[in-house]
């Protein structure tokens, strides 16, 4: 079974849903090491989105999501909205062309758009960002290639979550976490945590 075009779409509005639940959580990790405005930015980011798409629905996956990354890139302050937005945008340009996605090919969205979040913001492995949770996802895909989709997807919730975990002990070297030095250690990546939320929520409508 392949990722379709239509369950693309349910995930990116799912997820205004999911950030709007967790938007209180995300703010308190986010007050302990940043600027206590994530969990604020991610739901205002993600309602746009879920404002927007419905014009793009009959799109291709590219558009659908471009039209996303846009959305994220024009409404959400802070490093969240450039930094999503980013990889949405980057993600888009491995599907051209495609209405539908292989494990592989969801495994190269999430690469793609996770090097154009490094390009952006220099991010290094145990530099305790986002992308401490988009490699390991990343790479539990590709190595879940040719399994179903619905397998697939559970290895990279459990690599996320592993992700997000080993933010905990990293010492913060990117953004306003990287201010506090070794008193950023103990805490999650709000940033990460959210890409934790996206992929269980992809995993859901998977289901």
């Amino acid at each position: 079974m392949n990722l379709t075009q239509k369950q693309i779409y349910d995930w990116l509005i799912q997820c205004s849903q999911t950030f709007t639940r967790e938007q209180d959580y995300l703010t308190e990790l986010d007050t302990t090491i940043g600027d206590g405005d994530h969990g604020l930015n991610m739901n205002r980011g993600f309602q746009k989105v879920a404002e927007k798409l419905p014009t793009v629905a009959d799109k291709d996956i590219a558009t659908i999501l471009k039209t996303t990354g846009m959305t994220l890139l024009s409404s959400v302050g802070g490093a969240s909205g450039p930094l999503f937005g980013t990889f949405f945008i980057k993600a888009a340009q491995s599907t051209v062309d495609k209405d539908s996605l292989t494990v592989a090919d969801l495994a190269e969205l999430i690469t793609v758009g996770t090097e154009g979040i490094v390009s952006r913001g220099r991010a290094e492995p145990n530099d305790k960002t986002m992308c401490d949770v988009w490699w390991p996802i990343s790479e539990a895909l590709t190595l879940a290639s040719s399994q179903p989709l619905d397998k697939a997807i559970t290895a990279a919730v459990a690599a996320a979550k592993q992700g997000v975990e080993s933010t905990i002990n990293m010492q913060a070297r990117k953004g306003r976490a990287s201010y506090l030095g070794e008193r950023s250690i103990g805490h999650p990546d709000p940033g990460g945590t959210s890409v934790l939320l996206m992929i269980e929520t992809l995993q859901q409508v998977i289901k």
